[in-house]
């Protein structure tokens, strides 16, 4: 099989320039990418354990655990006690955390829409609902 015709090919090349085009996008923010996610998706849903953290942003605990300490180090997020669960702990932003996100979210939609240009807006559509289809059908099935 040649590689232009292996799946696993496309989507690896894919994703390393989609990887490479946020890295150069984040690089003023003096974050990774993996913690830009994690600083996203804790915009929009703060306060949660790191195990809602970890099934939303699709990352193993350990993974999460070294991103949330280094977000912790440099003063993005705090850990508190879990009003209901003396065992879990929440993930939460700080206001330094909560500035930074600010300035990420116009950061990644403009990202966003600048690595989809060369697509038109129904292909674009169709790639995002195809990523999606296939990433629920075999994570489930890896479950």
């Amino acid at each position: 099989m040649k590689a232009e015709s292996c799946i696993f090919f496309q989507l690896a090349k894919a994703s390393q320039a989609a990887a490479k085009f946020w890295k150069n996008r984040l690089t003023d923010a003096h974050v990774t990418s993996s913690q830009g996610m994690v600083l996203g998706f804790l915009h929009e849903n703060d306060q949660v354990t790191a195990r809602e953290l970890g099934e939303r942003v699709m990352v193993d605990s350990a993974t999460l655990t070294g991103i949330i300490d280094r977000l912790e180090k440099a003063g993005f997020v705090e850990r508190k006690d879990h009003p209901e669960d003396r065992r879990a702990l929440n993930v939460c932003l700080t206001a330094q955390g909560r500035y930074l996100t600010e300035n990420l979210i116009p950061l990644a939609e403009a990202a966003n829409q600048d690595f989809l240009e060369p697509l038109t807006l129904e292909e674009q559509m169709i790639l995002r609902m195809l990523l999606k289809k296939l990433t629920l059908k075999h994570r489930m099935t890896e479950a």
